[in-house]
């Protein structure tokens, strides 16, 4: 589902050249938790925004979800995030003005073709089911907790009902014992066939993935 191939990414500091992944191989199938560990500044990510196709200016191949990414277009790589790819983030992003429901229910709304609303609804609803907040799709973020709202991410990210998760220090703002519930739902989502993709400087998200990748100064270790 994601296959990366000696991906290369420098940014430019002044008249010098830094670069950040240094020719990263990675493949990630159907139904697989992969979590990328690293320091700060290793590049996990980077390379989570060009396996998100966030980023289309790397060099290398990069196919996610059956699309190639390179030199495509930017309103396509808009269209294959709003339908293949669900993004979770460490600071969830939710909309304060908006209740749980109306945040998962967003990106259906702004979604070209996204359906009947009703139909949106029904969806928002099934995903926050999923992520056990049923019962919260009235609350506005400000009362929900840290893991609340990060599951409302999640729901949000599962709403379109994606190939391919991907999550950037998903567990960096919750505690512990939270943290580790939001890991051990990565691992159900991925038994359930989604990939699902994390990157994050914790050790523990090894307990539920399948497989461990070390990145140290833009490398697979």
């Amino acid at each position: 589902m994601i296959t990366l191939r000696a991906i290369t990414k420098s940014f430019r500091d002044g008249q010098r050249e830094v670069p950040v992944l240094r020719g990263v191989d990675l493949e990630a199938a159907a139904g697989e938790l992969v979590a990328i560990v690293g320091q700060s500044g290793s590049g996990k990510s980077t390379l989570l925004y060009v396996a998100g196709a966030l980023d289309g200016d790397f060099g290398g191949d990069a196919v996610v979800a059956g699309a190639s990414l390179r030199a495509m277009p930017e309103r396509a790589r808009a269209e294959l995030r709003n339908r293949r790819i669900g993004f979770v983030f460490q600071s969830f992003n939710l909309l304060p003005g908006l209740t749980a429901l109306e945040n998962v229910m967003l990106p259906g709304v702004l979604r070209r073709g996204g359906g009947p609303f009703d139909a949106l609804r029904d969806h928002a609803q099934a995903a926050l089911a999923r992520v056990g907040l049923a019962g919260k799709a009235g609350a506005r973020p400000a009362r929900l907790s840290g893991g609340e709202r990060q599951r409302v991410a999640i729901a949000r990210a599962l709403s379109a009902e994606p190939s391919v998760l991907l999550a950037d220090e998903p567990t960096g703002n919750l505690d512990a014992e939270t943290g580790d519930g939001i890991i051990r739902l990565f691992g159900e989502l991925a038994t359930g066939g989604l990939t699902v993709l994390v990157v994050t400087h914790e050790e523990r998200v090894s307990s539920a993935a399948n497989r461990v990748l070390h990145l140290r100064d833009g490398r697979i270790a």
